[in-house]
């Protein structure tokens, strides 16, 4: 039997962001002059060797991207978050959109200073890598879509094309060992990490 739908378990709530746990990413992406700009975000899935990101157009990541489709998605962990708190307030884009200036934001060139963060060489594509970062992951993108209903955000598909670990989270040359990696999350606008580990499925190589 079906549960009335105005159970007494739950209540229709209407949030502003649907945050609800996802990791943070800090995407590289080159700057017109050949820098790395870095943007936080915290939309992104992974499937295969496609990575999906969501991106809020009239920032400087998604213009980046349209001109060079070259990107690194550096994956922080928990001891990070601080660093990628010093970045939220910044854009690279200047001028400064008029909506990011109504919300706080400001203009910062040198992110990679301002974050406290280090630039590392990337194999093969040419936005740098975050040294920091427990995981590097070189990407070059693939599509770029607008979606109609929502015509404020871009969905990127990007493709993995080289993968960087810290030595300190590898077991068995290719593997991340889940037990000592863990990602930072974005969990409705508050950072946290992982809890104890529950269980594991049984697909589960490691």
């Amino acid at each position: 039997m079906i549960q009335n739908s105005m159970s007494q378990r739950d209540q229709e709530i209407k949030p502003k962001i649907l945050y609800y746990g996802t990791p943070v990413i800090l995407l590289n992406t080159l700057n017109e002059d050949e820098t790395t700009n870095i943007t936080p975000i915290s939309s992104s899935w992974g499937l295969g060797d496609c990575i999906v990101l969501g991106l809020g157009l009239g920032g400087k990541a998604i213009e980046n991207l349209q001109r060079d489709p070259e990107s690194v998605v550096n994956i922080p962990d928990p001891s990070l978050w601080e660093n990628v708190e010093a970045l939220a307030p910044f854009t690279g884009r200047n001028p400064v959109p008029e909506y990011k200036l109504d919300s706080g934001f400001s203009y910062e060139k040198d992110k990679y200073r301002a974050a406290g963060l280090t630039p590392k060489e990337s194999k093969t594509v040419k936005p740098s890598r975050i040294d920091e970062c427990p995981l590097q992951i070189e990407a070059i993108v693939k599509n770029i879509r607008i979606p109609e209903h929502n015509p404020v955000f871009g969905i990127v598909e990007v493709q993995a094309v080289h993968v960087h670990a810290h030595k300190n989270i590898v077991m068995d040359q290719h593997h991340v060992d889940p037990r000592k990696w863990s990602p930072l999350i974005y969990n409705f606008r508050h950072y946290f990490g992982l809890g104890d580990e529950l269980g594991k499925t049984f697909r589960a190589e490691t």
